[in-house]
């Protein structure tokens, strides 16, 4: 392998970086699944505590159609697609690596139940696709006129008494309780934890 100079060292360094994996093991609402991540994702070495207060929060039928919006290595599609067995489950995100991941990780879990699209929000979902819930881990440094679109988007694409769950900071919750009254007329705090708040809304 050529040596790197010494004025490129850092970069190369977090190239290596980036290109190592992590692997880990997770149980979440009683389903065992293991995952491979890379630095770059979301919290590549476990599963985050927002992540994980959403997924107990979120109900879901056997037979649900689910979407998990921002996808990363698959943490929130790959459970909810455990969780309703008898129905499919959509994972999308923007970026390529983490569609790389999510898709990797269905298929070493034997989840055959998931489709992951590379896709900026819906962009990629058929107007006309319908789901019974979707649920993201929403990140605030979006920027709040981005976050508005994908709630107004998700609301677009659920089925009548379909759920949106999503999970942010605590210090984002008056925006999108006023964000989820505009859009869907409701708004629920389904939990609330020290650093982070699960916020549901239903289509009516």
């Amino acid at each position: 392998m050529p040596r790197v100079p010494a004025e490129h060292a850092p970069l190369a360094e977090r190239l290596q970086a980036y290109r190592r994996h992590t692997e880990f093991q997770a149980t979440i609402r009683g389903q065992s699944l293991r995952f491979r991540a890379t630095w770059g994702l979301f919290s590549p070495r476990e599963v985050d505590d927002g992540t994980s207060m959403l997924l107990d929060a979120v109900e879901v039928a056997g037979d649900a159609e689910c979407f998990d919006l921002g996808c990363g290595y698959g943490a929130i599609g790959l459970t909810l697609a455990r969780l309703a067995p008898r129905g499919e489950t959509w994972m999308v995100d923007r970026d390529f690596v983490a569609v790389d991941y999510a898709t990797a990780n269905a298929a070493a879990n034997g989840i055959t139940n998931a489709r992951v699209l590379l896709s900026n929000g819906f962009d990629a979902v058929p107007a006309d696709r319908r789901f019974d819930v979707i649920a993201s881990n929403l990140p605030a440094k979006v920027g709040n006129e981005s976050l508005t679109l994908l709630i107004a988007d998700a609301h677009a694409h659920l089925n009548p008494g379909g759920r949106l769950y999503v999970v942010t900071i605590s210090g984002m919750r008056r925006f999108i309780e006023r964000t989820f009254e505009e859009v869907f007329g409701n708004y629920e705090k389904a939990k609330q934890g020290r650093q982070h708040t699960v916020a549901l809304a239903v289509r009516r």
